[in-house]
């Protein structure tokens, strides 16, 4: 029996995409537990270092990109249990279709690598299926197809299905927090009403660690899932509820999983290339079909409501670590909103300055007000965080700054195209109100690509 906790103690255990959103909590768990030899495997280890605040001599740091075999088998070297945590969702918008190649390069890279070093055990997280569902998403078939490739190594394979995981990281709680967050009307596709049985990260990790030793996991599939069943729009209005936040919503059967990519990517700091596999997948319900692994690990599942507070309490946390960082971020937002502001008051000023008869006709008027609607969205929305603000301040900028200066092209051509030509006073507000406008487009500029999940 001692011979037996002594070998299980000395177990080494690799952890791939250990800087994610999975794998850090799994190593910062072990860490805690010290049970086992830890070995990261990533492909900047002076990130995992700063990451968990160790040293070399507490965990093994391997370089490894899971695209390439030697690497693989350098890092598989004397692993008793891997967890494979890789996917290959990011990249390019342009290329968000390659992720199943990628995820397939990988998986069959690690599974001849496992073989050849003799790892004992993988344990993978998969997606959560209904075996009957036609029509899979790319996502959820490449998920899948990952499992089928680790079975043909020589290791014993674990693999957990999960739908939504709630956690902060997480990609489907990323949008799900934001989207809740920041709108105060949601436009939505008809994949909000698909039922799924969300988990709380802290529950998927437990049930991943845990198999490491119960023998009678080896070689299983098991599905996993929180104690409710809900859909992404019971999940928003949840959690506007635990915001006290009131939440309208108008569901369009016509936003297609594209359209719905490109909303969250202007909305929230989730790419587009990673968004729109998550959505894709969403279409799908999501419900567990059989709860063998609550016999063999028996947990009290945390219920939706616990899951987020549990995750509101870390993005605190995460936020007071990462002020510094995103200083630059910050004052490029600061910037943006004060020449935003500085470009409407400067734009009030046509009322005050110009003796044109023009500006009071009804076509002027509309403009202005549109105008200023465009400025109020944009400042809402760079305030909320949101691309979307930055890429309707650099809209407002150029449209503001071509027509200021077409105002003042009589000076030129000593005649104005827009209307009579200007007064003097006009004259030099058209180019002061130019150098704010270009002042805008640049900020926004600069936001607009800043805005990301760090890390990601």
């Amino acid at each position: 029996m001692s011979n037996n906790k002594k070998q299980e103690e000395n177990l080494r255990i690799l952890v791939t995409g250990s800087t994610g959103f999975i794998g850090s909590r799994i190593v910062k768990r072990l860490l805690a537990e010290r049970k086992y030899t830890i070995r990261c495997m990533t492909r900047d280890p002076a990130y995992v270092y700063d990451l968990f605040g160790i040293t070399g001599n507490i965990v093994e740091v391997v370089k490894a990109d899971a695209s390439n075999y030697s690497d693989l088998v350098k890092a598989l070297t004397g692993v008793d249990v891997a967890f494979y945590l890789i996917h290959s969702m990011e990249g390019s918008s342009k290329q968000w279709k390659d992720f199943s190649k990628r995820d397939r390069i990988a998986a069959e890279n690690f599974a001849k690598a496992a073989t050849l070093t003799g790892t004992k055990k993988i344990i993978y997280l998969s997606g959560l299926i209904d075996p009957d569902q036609k029509d899979l998403s790319a996502h959820m078939r490449s998920r899948s197809e990952v499992g089928e490739i680790l079975r043909t190594s020589t290791a014993d394979v674990t693999i957990f299905h999960a739908a939504v995981i709630l956690g902060q990281g997480g990609g489907s709680f990323q949008m799900l927090q934001y989207l809740v967050e920041r709108l105060p009307i949601m436009i939505c596709p008809r994949w909000v009403l698909t039922k799924s049985q969300p988990i709380s990260v802290d529950d998927v990790v437990t049930y991943l660690i845990d198999s490491i030793e119960i023998k009678e996991t080896s070689n299983r599939d098991f599905d996993i899932g929180g104690p409710e069943i809900l859909s992404y729009l019971d999940m928003m209005k949840r959690y506007s509820n635990i915001l006290n936040k009131s939440l309208n919503v108008i569901i369009i059967p016509f936003l297609t999983p594209r359209l719905s990519s490109y909303w969250i990517d202007l909305i929230t700091p989730v790419k587009a290339s990673l968004a729109r596999p998550l959505i894709d997948s969403l279409k799908h319900q999501a419900i567990v079909r059989e709860d063998e692994i609550k016999k063999l690990i028996p947990i009290r599942l945390k219920t939706f409501d616990e899951s987020v507070k549990t995750a509101m309490k870390e993005q605190s946390k995460k936020t007071k670590i990462i002020k510094k960082q995103k200083t630059s971020e910050t004052l490029n937002r600061k910037i943006l909103i004060f020449s935003l502001i500085m470009l409407s008051i400067i734009g009030s000023t046509y009322y005050i300055l110009d003796s044109r008869n023009d500006i009071y006709s009804a076509g002027w008027i509309f403009l202005s007000i549109l105008w200023y609607i465009l400025i109020f969205f944009a400042l809402y929305f760079v305030k909320c965080e949101a691309r979307l603000g930055s890429m309707l301040a650099g809209i407002v900028g150029w449209i503001t700054l071509i027509f200021w200066l077409i105002d003042n092209i009589y000076i030129v051509y000593n005649d104005s195209i827009i209307s009579s030509s200007p007064n003097m006073y006009m004259t030099i507000r058209n180019f002061i109100g130019a150098i704010i406008a270009g002042l805008v487009i640049a900020t926004s500029h600069n936001l607009f690509h800043k805005i990301r999940l760090l890390g990601k």
